[in-house]
């Protein structure tokens, strides 16, 4: 009996671990879970003696980790793109992704302002982010929204602005990058990426 129950427990859990991918906006994620969640199920497969179970998983194994390698691999093109505070773009842009800039940002509003530096991030020319900050004598750069779509969820974008783009934001005088912490995700974010909380904002100095 305690066999019985540890094999369906293994059956369980990848079945778990495959829905939990399909669930990921992330295609890094989605790839990971789901390369887990085979490779259970390729166990389970050949414990109960379901060989074709366990062959048609071993070969979602084999996919997952193609595909992922590819992902990994691969040498993307990042680049900034300035526009206007008033770009019609940016107006649809913001229109379109609004409930989820509120899942971090709770209360955001766009007002175009001349002190404001707004900033889409192309990921192998896709608009994969969008940054907003109000740029302040003192040298410090404010930020209003700083927001990755979910299929680019993986940091790299992220990274590719607080650190690859430093020399950015020196020739634009900023030596502080200041941000609201926003919701608990969004405050785990700005730690991954370099911000230290203090005095109510989290503050990220321009190396």
């Amino acid at each position: 009996m305690g066999s019985q129950m540890a094999l369906e427990s293994v059956g369980y859990v990848a079945s778990v671990l495959v829905a939990v991918s399909l669930m990921m906006s992330s295609i890094l994620r989605l790839r990971l879970i789901n390369l887990v969640g085979s490779a259970a199920f390729t166990v389970y497969g050949v414990l109960i003696h379901a060989y074709p179970v366990a062959a048609v998983n071993g070969l979602i194994v084999l996919i997952n980790l193609y595909y992922l390698r590819q992902m990994l691999g691969s040498r993307e093109y990042f680049k900034l793109l300035r526009v206007q505070s008033r770009s019609e773009y940016l107006r649809y842009f913001l229109d379109f992704h609004r409930a989820d800039i509120q899942r971090f940002l709770p209360g955001f509003t766009h007002t175009p302002a001349a002190a404001q530096l707004t900033l889409f991030l192309l990921r192998d020319m896709v608009p994969a982010g969008l940054f907003i900050g109000e740029l302040r004598e003192d040298g410090a750069l404010r930020v209003v929204l700083d927001f990755v779509i979910p299929q680019f969820r993986d940091f790299k974008t992220g990274r590719y602005l607080f650190t690859d783009q430093a020399a950015f934001f020196r020739e634009l005088g900023v030596h502080e990058i200041l941000s609201d912490p926003g919701s608990s995700e969004h405050s785990r974010y700005l730690r991954r990426m370099g911000f230290a909380p203090g005095e109510g904002m989290y503050r990220l100095r321009v190396a």
